[in-house]
């Protein structure tokens, strides 16, 4: 079981920008809140949220992770990210980030880092608060946050068939990563049935991108490309993560 990463909030985390996709206007209301029942091979794990809300003159992104009392006895789960990102008069995309936390409790494992973007200057500044790290890194004039990204794929027309291809910093690094549209598929879940498409981002980064085990996401065939369940393969089983309730 200790095998069993449960870094389910990641799994909002894999999309990024694509310069020459479509895109749509207007594809949240903001306040918006999901909440997910993580399973593990059919047994509930945990649960997860991804939140945007404004945050006066910015945008605030919010992702959580907590495991079951069970789970917690002898493996506890509790995560938290938060993005900040910049305003964009445009309704066709969402603004740059302005900063990312990630501060992590799962089993032994800690992290506590903070990326601070220039996007003037071309630079962030990565820190990472529990080994007392400070580095900066040039970034490309285009690139999100882990978690900012998925919010502008969203605003992208997806088809069938065609990849898109994203830029991330993490992990000290920048990342182009191949995201698949692979098909459409009609899902149904205890708050309504749900027309979807199916994509699968290729990862290739360290730390919370990486995974063995191939990483499927359904989002709505809609303007707002909800993600209504997303899922991968672990050492013994497999992760759900599952949309019961929200506001959006």
């Amino acid at each position: 079981m200790k095998k069993i990463r449960m870094k389910i909030l990641y799994f909002f985390l894999w999309f990024l920008i694509s310069a020459t996709s479509i895109a749509y206007a207007d594809p949240f209301t903001i306040p918006e809140k999901f909440v997910y029942d993580l399973t593990w091979t059919g047994i509930k794990a945990g649960t997860a949220s991804l939140e945007l809300i404004n945050d006066g003159d910015k945008l605030k992104i919010i992702s959580t992770a907590q495991s079951a009392k069970w789970v917690s006895v002898f493996y506890t789960v509790d995560d938290r990210i938060e993005s900040i990102l910049s305003k964009t008069s445009s309704p066709f995309l969402i603004g740059q980030p302005i900063s990312y936390r990630m501060k992590i409790r799962e089993g032994r494992h800690r992290r506590d880092k903070e990326v601070i973007f220039d996007h003037t200057n071309g630079s962030a500044k990565y820190i990472d608060y529990l080994n007392n790290e400070k580095k900066e890194f040039v970034i490309p004039p285009v690139v999100y946050d882990p978690i900012s990204s998925f919010y502008y794929l969203r605003t992208l027309k997806l088809i069938t068939g065609k990849s898109v291809y994203v830029t991330i910093f993490d992990s000290k690094k920048v990342w182009n990563v191949e995201v698949q549209v692979l098909r459409k598929e009609q899902v149904i879940l205890p708050i309504g049935t749900f027309d979807t498409l199916v994509v699968k981002p290729l990862m290739k980064s360290e730390g919370i991108f990486y995974r063995k085990g191939e990483i499927l996401i359904w989002l709505t065939d809609d303007i707002k490309h909800i993600p209504v369940k997303l899922q991968t393969k672990v050492a013994v089983g497999s992760i759900t993560a599952t949309l019961v309730q929200g506001y959006y």
